[in-house]
């Protein structure tokens, strides 16, 4: 575990590539996982700088998803979550860490890839919570494709555009009637927009989409006070590592990288903390890094 206010070597702050050459099964539970992620449960400290907020996280049960429901539940705001029904278990842990934070948490199971549901989470969640203010697109869904073009499935592309592509247009959609001047549209694009991997073609390609539709609709939405931005993350240790990569890829994840470590859920929040807060507010259509190093360009 890292503490959030003591300076340390990020080459050690958290532990090197030792994850045992092991997979489980797809989506992925936290509890499944051999080496447990960090979400921040025990180091962050919030300060009150998303107070009185709403915020909807759709991936919000496990990994970047529940690290940002922790910081933003932290910093004042109240949480809806958005999740598979399979992963509840996992949500009821996210909703555990908000409550316990003094926030309100809003659980919302279902499918993405369902163009109605998509609306229907944006609606409750002005209903339940009364209102919304920040939005995080951070649903996503990867196979790893060692074979080529040749092994991608058709059901496989379908999946991963509606997932990750289709979800974002509709939930977005839905929701910028809602969203008043100073809120805020956060989207988790990636590394492999920029250094896409052979065996993610297709997740690669929806990562650069998400990229270029956050810099187009920030252009759209900026006269009317609400920026858009997002987060890229390089390797990051959550339950879809062990659920959609082979076992030795596994093993190693996150070792290319200069730091030579995967990164924590918990050192994705406060980026998503910043873009959500008034201390980003001359920032729209832009972009941060949180790869470990790798250079994104």
């Amino acid at each position: 575990m890292s503490d959030q206010t003591t300076p340390q070597d990020p080459t050690t702050q958290h532990p090197e590539p030792e994850q045992p050459a092991e997979t489980i099964e797809h989506p992925g539970l936290t509890g499944e996982m051999p080496q447990q992620p960090d979400h921040g449960e025990d180091s962050y400290v919030g300060s009150g700088r998303l107070e009185g907020r709403r915020a909807l996280i759709t991936g919000g049960d496990s990994g970047i998803g529940r690290a940002v429901a922790l910081a933003f539940a932290r910093e004042g705001a109240d949480v809806a979550i958005v999740y598979l029904p399979e992963e509840e278990q996992d949500a009821q842990e996210t909703v555990r860490l908000v409550e316990d934070a003094g926030r309100r948490a809003l659980t919302l199971p279902g499918d993405v890839r369902d163009e109605a549901f998509c609306a229907e989470v944006v609606e409750r969640t002005v209903a339940e919570l009364g209102g919304l203010d920040v939005l995080v697109n951070n649903a996503a869904y990867q196979m790893s494709q060692d074979g080529g073009l040749a092994d991608l499935s058709t059901e496989q592309l379908d999946r991963t555009l509606k997932t990750n592509v289709y979800a974002l247009f509709w939930i977005t959609k839905a929701a910028l009637p809602h969203l008043k001047p100073g809120a805020s549209i956060i989207n988790t694009t990636s590394v492999q927009a920029f250094q896409p991997s052979p065996q993610l073609i297709d997740y690669a390609a929806t990562k650069a989409a998400i990229l270029n539709f956050t810099k187009a609709l920030a252009q759209q939405v900026a006269e009317q006070g609400i920026r858009v931005n997002a987060v890229a993350p390089g390797p990051i240790w959550t339950p879809l590592i062990p659920a959609t990569m082979p076992e030795e890829k596994v093993e190693q994840f996150g070792a290319d990288t200069p730091l030579g470590r995967a990164g924590q859920p918990a050192e994705l929040a406060p980026a998503y903390v910043f873009f959500a807060s008034q201390e980003s507010s001359y920032i729209t259509g832009d972009r941060i890094g949180v790869t470990g190093g790798r250079i994104l360009s």
